[in-house]
């Protein structure tokens, strides 16, 4: 039985309750002890104890004593809605949702129990679940056009778009009286039917329903983009062209407005006069208008093409828009177009230097010849028209007319890293920098550079410039705060690269993190978005949500971690990739000794420079109180991580989202047969090798996976489980198991001699299938006499050679830095700074 309270504990029961709403934690625990003094069994006031504790940080006493809670009243609906919301601060949605469910059969009137689970449904997308929580809601507040709304979005989400539909109206017959036409809320859940109706594809209904709301509508831009599309849907092109119209006189910069209206008038390819004309009449009605100027440079061509081109350049170059030939490269593809572009920038400054002869440019200004020879740099530093040598000229003339321009100095870095030189790539960027302070986009990219070439604290120590350096943890914490995903993967790239591989992980998984915090932000959307009736945006952001871990930010990420794993799983047993070469020596260890104890002093130092600069910033500031707990971070350099026992696990936990949502993505195919063919997972490894086969039958890497999964496959065919062996016999096609695999490899080979990464691959196979080292050594030289401008698989080679622990490395090193000199890689390192 319940212990019961006085109506004086009462009282104090409904403070307590009152104290964690309004998060005065201590108040309410002070409080919740004075009741526990007279009445120590009441299940409620231990369960709100525990509900305060959790928020103060205090999780595992918390849950103990939300037990104890529940062990002293199991009929208690606060106890099990407490106990859920314990569950679900865990993350544990699934016993969060039980819990909620044993709450409702206790008190099924709590439209707050009600509400919690059915957010919780939506977040796990339970729909019928949710349908059914909705349904319960607004049978308890029909009153209420949200719970109507809710209603209505759950059976859409679950497909059943008529139910929906059906929902909506219900309600607008149920009004008594009609919205006014200012509500906002009336006027998106009338454009949120339409949108229902448009998904059946009946467009004529949700033309007519569109009709039939546009008058008092608020979004009026939505009206016409809707009425547009419905009316080229139903072939009523006329009516069509007359809206798509009105949409360009409302924005005329809108480039799909224009790619609409020449498909509603049915203009083919061919008709390019027609379609030119349009554009021509636009450009004259907008004059400051862009889109109608540079986008017929998308269609024309031959001498129309030039003529339009030079006008746009022109224009764009006068101005001085910096922009200009980020505007005009997606038309480098067509190689005419590219020589054409590349020749009027070269007219354009031919002309204007023999105008302006003894004219000196105005300081910093980016207009006429300046603009022009930034364009030729940009043109020449682009990978589809690339001549590093020329590049480098014009941003040197450039400079010579404004020194202190910032593009060009941006360019010039741009261009050494294409060099291979990251040093000076970062040098050269730091200096722009220096030139506009206050800017933090070129901040940003001299951080960038700078983890490039894998200076990390020097990259922290020029973040902070543009961080809250006050905060707990410094400016590290306040990236991360702030959701820098950007800098987090180049800072963990530069630190495998460093060879700090737990410091690496630690970055990566700070991504993966706020990718879940961004799956967990939801939660306060499924109310917000009702409330405030923004009801389309919603259901975008719920689909763009289950779709989240496509994102490249991510994939980059998560294969950085995998990698990184796989590394550690490899050196534990000894091997190195697929060559089984021996690793881990007594020099290894103490390198990485040294490594990790250089990584803890940065990490210090940081700190100790941003608690500087905080306290330089405002010296009589007093340090803020605060009642939060702040967590220190107990493996601030990630040694716990790269301590797992279980690498190939956690590498299998950042793969899956690639494999589910990026299924195109050929290197995380690639990743994901590293891992599973590690884990001994043959069915799993075939289907990612098979699926990087359709992508890319010529990838050499994915040569590489092919060939060892045919011998793996052979050696351990007697042992494999009789259906998996069929499957695989079945279903691996690439090559077959009588085939002769070095001949296989020599063919691969002799097809691609003239590319570097083909050959470092077929001479990695080379060695797995039992070549003598010492030919595999000899045969990497070949790379340097390739002539190919790439130098990243020469690259490839030298590790190659390092992990051989050949004695060439050295000699093959010394041949690639006189074939790329500029190449930072193959440099010696620099001196370390003398002091005086």
């Amino acid at each position: 039985m319940p212990q019961p309270l006085s109506s004086k504990e009462n009282s104090l029961f409904r403070q307590v309750i009152r104290y964690y709403e309004e998060k005065q934690y201590k108040r309410g625990l002070k409080a919740a002890e004075q009741i526990l003094k007279k009445s120590p069994k009441h299940g409620d006031t231990l369960a709100m104890k525990a509900l305060i504790i959790n928020s103060l940080g205090r999780t595992d006493e918390a849950f103990t004593l939300a037990k104890e809670a529940l062990t002293a009243d199991m009929k208690s609906h606060i106890c099990w809605h407490v106990y859920g919301l314990l569950y679900r601060h865990q993350k544990n949605f699934e016993e969060a949702i039980k819990a909620y469910k044993f709450a409702l059969k206790l008190e099924p009137g709590s439209p707050q129990i009600q509400r919690d689970l059915a957010f919780l449904q939506i977040q796990m997308r339970d729909f019928q679940g949710y349908i059914q929580s909705r349904t319960a809601m607004l049978q308890a507040k029909s009153q209420l056009r949200q719970n109507w709304t809710a209603l209505a979005v759950a059976h859409h989400l679950a497909g059943d778009l008529a139910q929906a539909e059906k929902v909506l109206t219900t309600y607008e017959e149920s009004l008594k009286s009609p919205p006014s036409h200012t509500d906002y809320e009336n006027s998106e859940a009338l454009l949120y039917k339409n949108s229902i109706i448009a998904e059946t594809g009946d467009y004529q209904r949700a033309l007519d329903h569109l009709e039939s709301i546009a008058k008092h509508n608020l979004d009026r831009a939505a009206i016409l983009e809707l009425r547009a599309e419905y009316l080229a849907k139903l072939g009523r092109k006329d009516e069509a062209t007359k809206t798509y119209r009105a949409l360009i006189d409302r924005n005329s910069e809108h480039p799909e407005y224009y790619n609409k209206l020449t498909e509603v008038v049915g203009l083919d390819g061919s008709d390019t006069g027609t379609r030119e004309a349009i554009y021509d009449e636009y450009a004259e009605k907008y004059p400051r208008s862009d889109a109608a100027k540079r986008l017929p440079l998308d269609f024309l061509a031959g001498d129309d093409f030039r003529e339009a081109a030079k006008s746009y350049l022109v224009l764009m170059l006068d101005k001085g828009v910096p922009s200009t030939f980020a505007n005009l490269k997606h038309l480098y593809t067509d190689p005419f177009k590219k020589e054409t572009l590349e020749s009027l920038a070269h007219d354009y400054v031919k002309a204007k230097e023999s105008d302006s002869e003894g004219e000196a440019p105005t300081e910093g200004d980016l207009k006429g010849t300046p603009a022009g020879l930034y364009y030729l740099a940009q043109h020449y530093n682009y990978h589809l028209s690339r001549d590093l040598t020329k590049a480098l000229e014009f941003v040197e003339r450039g400079l010579k007319l404004v020194p202190d321009n910032v593009e060009f100095h941006m360019t010039k870095a741009r261009i050494w890293k294409h060099y291979g030189n990251t040093r000076k790539a970062a040098e050269i960027m730091d200096h722009a920098r220096n030139l506009d302070l206050k800017d933090r986009y070129i901040n940003t990219k001299a951080v960038k550079y700078q983890l490039r070439n894998n200076e990390t604290a020097k990259a922290l120590k020029t973040m902070s410039l543009f961080t809250r350096n006050d905060t707990p943890g410094g400016p590290l914490a306040d990236l991360i705060d702030m959701q820098s995903i950007w800098y987090l993967t180049e800072d963990g790239e530069a630190s495998v690269r460093n060879g700090l591989i737990g410091l690496a992980l630690k970055r990566f998984h700070a991504v993966y993190n706020i990718f879940d915090v961004w799956q967990e932000d939801q939660f306060d959307f499924h109310s917000f978005s009702l409330r405030k009736g923004q009801i389309r945006a919603y259901v975008d952001m719920i689909r763009w949500e289950d779709k989240l871990r496509e994102h490249p930010f991510y994939t980059r990420a998560a294969l950085g971690a995998i990698a990184a794993y796989l590394g550690l799983h490899d050196s534990r047993l000894g091997t190195n990739g697929v060559n089984g070469s021996t690793n881990g020596t007594a020099e290894d260890e103490v390198e990485k000794k040294k490594a990790i104890k250089k990584a803890k002093k940065e990490a210090q130092k940081a700190e100790r420079e941003a608690a500087e600069l905080a306290a330089k910033q405002d010296p009589n500031k007093p340090k803020a109180a605060t009642s939060e707990t702040v967590k220190r971070d107990d493996d601030p350099i990630g040694l716990k991580l790269a301590s797992t026992d279980q690498p190939l696990v956690e590498a299998t936990k950042f793969l899956l989202p690639i494999l589910q949502f990026s299924p195109k993505n050929i290197d995380g195919q690639v990743a994901g047969f590293e891992v599973y063919i590690r884990r001994g997972k043959h069915l799993l490894a075939l289907r990612c090798l098979n699926a990087a086969l359709a992508i890319d039958p010529a990838n050499p890497v994915v040569h590489e996976q092919a060939v060892r999964f045919r011998q793996e496959v052979n050696s351990k065919l007697t042992s494999l489980h009789a259906k998996v062996a069929e499957v695989i016999q079945t279903e691996f096609t690439a090559i077959g198991a009588s085939t002769d695999l070095k001949k296989y490899n020599a063919d691969f080979l002799a097809k691609h001699k003239d590319s570097a990464p083909h050959v470092v691959s077929a001479i990695k196979i080379q060695k797995l299938l039992g070549e003598d080292q010492e030919a595999c050594e000899k045969a990497l030289f070949n790379v340097l006499k390739l002539g190919s401008a790439d130098w990243e698989p020469a690259a490839e080679a030298l590790g190659l050679l390092f992990q051989w622990r050949s004695s060439e490395a050295e000699a093959f090193k010394k041949a690639a830095e006189e074939t790329w000199p500029e190449v930072t890689l193959f440099q010696p390192p620099p001196s370390p700074p003398t002091t005086s």
